[in-house]
């Protein structure tokens, strides 16, 4: 079974898409994951994607394609795979499409509220990095962190402003992607508000009726 999880920042996807391959004994294939590995071991590809990595522009479609496919065609994904992160575009999808069938692409669906609220939400120490996030998981004395006394500080990634573009840039990037799958009866849209085994659940039990959304 090949399936792809699609969701915005903010949205559980990579948590969700871990814990379903598990569920289900397939291989989870983050495609962040992937660039990482390939540049650690100095593949062939990881040396070109590494290029554009440092200049902090995204990694042309043609590589990361080639990736992709290269790390689905391992007997270990024989059984089936769980993609994150890819693709990222119509181009990256009509390609995976000709090399392998996919089965069922699960968009986990959170409305802009409440991912602004989970991504705005985060500050971290400035000495041990310890994460906390307002209101779900505050420092007891706030502006302090509970392990080391050190300062929290906001990421510029972090801030409301921020979020927005990069939910808006989310948003306008996957409604093609999202029509494309919904067309090829492949789409399962999840409810992704709720606490994670919630949402897994659901994912689960979609995948099991196969609760197609008609394009």
């Amino acid at each position: 079974m090949y399936i792809i999880f699609l969701g915005a920042p903010g949205a559980g996807k990579g948590t969700q898409a871990a814990i379903v391959a598990q569920e289900l004994n397939l291989v989870h294939i983050a495609s962040g994951d992937l660039f990482r590995q390939a540049v650690e071991q100095g593949t062939e590809l990881g040396i070109e994607a590494k290029s554009y990595m440092e200049k902090g522009i995204l990694v042309p479609d043609e590589i990361t394609i080639r990736m992709v496919l290269e790390r689905i065609s391992a007997p270990d994904c024989e059984p089936g795979v769980i993609l994150d992160g890819f693709p990222r575009n119509l181009e990256q999808a009509k390609a995976l499409d000709q090399a392998k069938a996919i089965d069922r692409v699960v968009c986990i669906k959170v409305s802009e509220e409440e991912l602004l609220n989970r991504l705005s939400g985060r500050w971290i120490c400035r000495n041990c990095q310890t994460p906390y996030h307002i209101p779900n998981s505050p420092p007891q004395v706030w502006g302090k962190c509970d392990n080391c006394d050190g300062e929290l500080y906001q990421r510029s990634d972090d801030t409301v402003e921020t979020v927005k573009k990069r939910l808006e840039f989310y948003f306008a990037e996957a409604a093609p992607l999202i029509d494309y799958y919904a067309k090829a009866g492949k789409l399962l849209e999840i409810d992704g508000e709720g606490s994670v085994s919630e949402v897994a659940r659901r994912i689960i039990i979609a995948l099991g009726e196969g609760e197609f959304v008609a394009g």
